[in-house]
């Protein structure tokens, strides 16, 4: 079985000790449990470079982006130097996306003048530079699909979209739209939680070639890596995510929707490829 982890944020400061990177052992391991890639997005200008000297060095890919969480430090000339990176790098194989971008209603002052504004604005200037070098997007989606799917639409012009709605949690209505706009939707560790009654029942009823796999880590832990507050609260710490996880979450995925756990690695590997279509010649 052959596994793609496509979103997985190897260059945060948690795959790191002082003076030591963890992510080569990190991403050594996931190997051996299958994940054969791992799409690395940046946040930030400042990772812009980390991510693609990653990808390189663990033999990964990279997306190029201004997520909506750090547009509050962001500024024109971010975009300006996204442009120029997307137009140095536009032919490295490595290279599958624009991303990670998108919107971001949950954080009270992302909902919130100035910034709501701030992100929608960075949002479609970067929807633009993805037309502008003929790259697929990695959508950041919390409490924004319709603004989102609306953004696809406008500056799309009617023209089909490549891509992926990371951690995808919204309504089946939304699911449907976002696969009209060409996007696949990607599930990870939010699905393993019994209580994710919704996305569970996303998980099972959407087609099978709607679906990727993904982690996000070190962030969205599986239920069996979840510290409780009450935990917390005694010092325990949050465990930290891994691409390694990836196998254990699709597990539990496949058992809800009554197949295969191969059936879906193959699946879920050819989708990733369709959605990302660079990745293809990395898995040959």
């Amino acid at each position: 079985m052959r596994w793609i982890d496509t979103h997985c944020h190897l260059d945060a400061p948690e795959f790191f000790v002082p003076n030591w990177p963890l992510a080569p052992e990190i991403r050594a391991q996931a190997a051996i449990k299958g994940v054969a890639k791992c799409v690395i997005p940046a946040v930030e200008i400042s990772n812009f470079d980390a991510v693609r000297i990653l990808a390189h060095a663990l033999g990964d890919s990279y997306c190029l982006g201004i997520h909506p969480l750090y547009v509050a430090r962001a500024s024109e000339a971010d975009l300006t130097a996204l442009d120029a990176q997307l137009a140095q790098h536009c032919n490295d194989p490595r290279l599958v996306a624009v991303g990670e971008i998108g919107l971001d209603y949950f954080v009270p002052a992302l909902n919130q003048s100035p910034l709501r504004e701030m992100q929608e604005f960075f949002y479609r200037e970067q929807l633009k530079l993805a037309r502008k070098y003929g790259l697929p997007v990695v959508l950041h989606v919390r409490r924004s699909a319709d603004r989102l799917l609306k953004g696809l639409r406008e500056v799309g012009g009617g023209a089909p979209w490549s891509g992926i709605a990371h951690a995808f949690n919204g309504s089946e209505v939304q699911a449907q739209e976002f696969l009209k706009q060409g996007l696949k939707l990607g599930f990870g560790g939010a699905v393993t939680y019994d209580r994710a009654l919704q996305l569970r029942r996303l998980a099972s009823a959407l087609p099978l070639d709607a679906l990727v796999m993904e982690t996000d880590a070190p962030d969205i832990a599986p239920h069996w890596l979840y510290a409780t507050a009450a935990q917390r609260a005694q010092g325990i710490q949050q465990p930290r995510n891994e691409p390694g996880e990836l196998p254990r979450i699709a597990a539990v995925v496949a058992q809800l929707r009554g197949i295969s756990l191969e059936a879906l690695a193959d699946v879920t590997t050819r989708n990733a490829c369709a959605a990302l279509p660079k990745l293809a010649a990395l898995l040959v």
